[in-house]
């Protein structure tokens, strides 16, 4: 972790602290967007949410829950956030897509927001996910978007050349988001 920056006079300014490290917390983010308080769920939302207020990500991609005081590494099987419910206005490039996630966030894919599709090794199943926010380095803090929201995003998809490639894909403030590629068509 930097050193903290001091303030004029070399004095650490009290808003500046470094918050106090609780190593491993018992919290656990199962892949269907539940929390877990040692083995638990957490039944409370409003809970729930509170915590996810906190939640950042560390530069190596781990995910803690921080507050000004305090701070300790959790446990997120694949992203922290569920995309549950999707609307959407417009038509083609001028088309906006928010989603709401299993906290009531609310996100807009855009240029700050991007969709991506990630592919499973064995099985090439797809798994897509929307940034949520940025976490500290390369590592953002996404919502995995549900199979029913994937189904409605393909319902929206339309054909584009992406990169020479023939991709399906959706438009959100401006930008194409490709879902997939589309197989060759026979001569």
């Amino acid at each position: 972790m930097p050193p903290l920056p001091l303030v004029p006079g070399g004095v650490l300014s009290s808003h500046q602290r470094r918050p106090v490290e609780c190593g491993d917390l018992p919290f656990v983010i199962r892949r269907d967007g539940t929390w877990l308080y040692r083995g638990s769920p957490i039944g409370r939302k409003e809970l729930v949410c509170l915590f996810a207020s906190v939640l950042k990500r560390d530069d190596e991609g781990a995910f803690w829950l921080e507050t000004p005081a305090e701070r300790g590494r959790i446990v997120v099987e694949d992203a922290p956030f569920v995309a549950v419910e999707l609307d959407w206005g417009g038509c083609g490039c001028h088309q906006q897509l928010s989603f709401r996630t299993n906290v009531d966030l609310i996100v807009t894919a855009g240029p700050e927001h991007p969709i991506r599709v990630s592919h499973d090794i064995l099985t090439c199943d797809p798994t897509p996910y929307i940034r949520v926010r940025d976490g500290s380095g390369r590592w953002p803090i996404e919502a995995r978007i549900a199979r029913a929201v994937y189904y409605e995003l393909v319902a929206l998809a339309e054909p584009r050349e992406v990169g020479g490639r023939h991709m399906l894909g959706v438009w959100s403030c401006g930008v194409f988001f490709p879902l997939g590629e589309l197989p060759d068509a026979e001569d």
